[in-house]
């Protein structure tokens, strides 16, 4: 693929394209309820998995307009142990990411090494001038990694999801300053 910018290591993770052989990996993590609970998607079939991997894996990143979804492997093994979601907003200035990680691979420092890494993918290869992140108020710890990485809170607000009123941190990060926060 023209300019690929994966596989990007990143300290102790590795951020590549997903791949077919993920599927158990990405089913174990998707499928539980713990890891789901404030996630916009919803969980597949094995079927249904495998169909998502086999697109993501040979869709073109960062284009405006839809979704791109990464890996979180350790760099040691490649094996996988979340993923990332990007998207880039049609006029190409802003994008929004999401992450996953495993339970397991939770409270290590290993999603802020991914973001932080994703955050300067973004940077480096798109014009996007600004990235947000949404989380739900109950979500200590993606707060916390949010705020972290120097993510600015811009607001507060308040949302239906999944059937259940909720409130949401809307927090950004400009660019140049993915560069300049620790990672």
């Amino acid at each position: 693929m023209p300019n690929e910018p994966l596989p990007c290591t990143h300290r102790r993770i590795l951020l590549r394209r997903l791949r077919v052989d993920d599927l158990m990996a990405f089913q174990a993590y998707r499928c539980d309820p713990a890891v789901g609970r404030f996630q916009g998607w919803q969980v597949m079939s094995d079927a249904e998995a495998r169909a998502f991997l086999t697109d993501v894996n040979a869709a073109a990143l960062l284009q405006p307009g839809r979704w791109s979804q990464i890996a979180i492997a350790l760099a040691s093994d490649e094996s996988l142990i979340g993923d990332i979601g990007l998207c880039v907003a049609e006029d190409g200035r802003e994008a929004e990411i999401g992450f996953t990680l495993a339970l397991g691979a939770q409270g290590q420092g290993l999603a802020r090494e991914a973001v932080t890494a994703a955050l300067r993918l973004v940077f480096a290869q798109t014009v996007v001038e600004r990235i947000v992140a949404i989380t739900d108020t109950r979500n200590l710890p993606s707060l916390r990694l949010l705020e972290r990485l120097g993510m600015e809170k811009i607001r507060t607000q308040q949302v239906v999801f999944q059937g259940e009123p909720c409130t949401e941190d809307v927090f950004a990060m400009t660019r140049g300053r993915a560069d300049s926060e620790p990672g």
